[in-house]
């Protein structure tokens, strides 16, 4: 027995420590990506479009770095003879570059809680893509979700007097780069690597040209640069951690996890910000907040079903057996 065994506690599998490990990892992760409003204004005075290239080109930095430690290019040769794969993952790249500019900008104008909306409506608009893309079919307590959420999209438009166009715009980028993503099926890392190689020669060229023209913030004080830098790193940070997360816990724990981001960036709009939320902006949270207890209950009830559905097939086979014996 190695001495990592003789350690584990009786009663735990080594099983049960990798689910553990990486519940752990995935609450880091959307606790980090939860976060994230208070990091991109530190990075003012430069603007949302600046602050968008610097992201994109140290990311590319930060992930070659990455596959080079780890020796993880074996995929690019295969890939680059699949021009369908590497078509989808150029969309990707620009359907998450629409997602992080629009991110930015509506944390640093002031619009923090809105861009929690986006993500806590995004599992209902990755349904509703299902349903009009892959033609998938809704079990009726998933149209019920539906339909909540899309009265809430009302409610919320009479309550902020316009469209709640920012979460609109996050919640169906981000379903769309998970569309995209799925087609091409690629790990974390190395999908991460070649959408940000394909945003890297319009980031740069932005970024040169506001240095040409004058209107670079970079340089000018070293706190500032270093900022600017860490973008790339804390993009990765959470990436990784939840890859390591996604292969350890099953597929309902990670949809559970992932509401931990809009719950503390929302938190941070109301409580730090002091944005502010009059009743019908409560009742239009409220409602989506509703459909996704709704569409919770559902995917944890349906999980419980094919768990014993799997129980009582072993043990109806185990019954069978002596019948064949005899």
């Amino acid at each position: 027995m190695s001495t990592q065994e003789s350690r584990r506690p009786p009663g735990r599998s080594r099983d049960g420590d990798e689910q553990g490990r990486g519940l752990w990892l995935g609450a880091a992760a959307y606790g980090m990506w939860g976060l994230f409003p208070l990091y991109w204004p530190l990075l003012e005075p430069s603007g949302s479009g600046e602050i968008l290239a610097h992201r994109m080109v140290w990311s590319l930095v930060v992930a070659l770095l990455i596959l080079t430690v780890q020796r993880r290019w074996a995929w690019l040769r295969p890939l680059l003879r699949q021009p369908r794969r590497l078509a989808m993952s150029a969309t990707a790249a620009a359907v998450i570059s629409i997602n992080w500019g629009t991110y930015i900008w509506g944390v640093n104008s002031g619009h923090v809680v809105e861009t929690s909306l986006g993500y806590f409506i995004n599992p209902l608009v990755t349904i509703a893509l299902g349903v009009l893309v892959l033609k998938e079919r809704l079990r009726p307590v998933q149209w019920v979700a539906v339909g909540i959420g899309a009265l809430a999209v009302v409610v919320l438009t009479l309550g902020y007097g316009r469209l709640p166009w920012i979460a609109l715009t996050l919640a169906f980028s981000f379903a769309l780069y998970g569309l995209f993503k799925k087609q091409v099926g690629l790990g974390g890392a190395e999908s991460f690597a070649l959408e940000t190689a394909f945003i890297f020669p319009f980031a740069l060229g932005y970024l040169l040209y506001l240095g040409g023209t004058g209107h670079t913030t970079f340089g000018h004080g070293a706190g500032h640069t270093a900022l600017l830098m860490l973008s790339g790193l804390i993009t990765a940070i959470p990436l990784l951690c939840f890859g390591a997360s996604a292969i350890r816990v099953p597929l309902s724990t990670m949809g559970l996890l992932q509401y931990l981001a809009p719950v503390f960036q929302f938190a941070i709009g109301v409580a730090y910000f002091h944005e502010s939320m009059p009743p019908e902006r409560w009742a239009g949270f409220g409602l989506v907040w509703v459909a996704l207890a709704v569409l919770s209950w559902d995917a944890l009830r349906r999980v419980r079903a094919e768990r014993a559905t799997a129980r009582a097939v072993p043990a109806e086979g185990a019954g069978a057996a002596p019948a064949v014996t005899r």
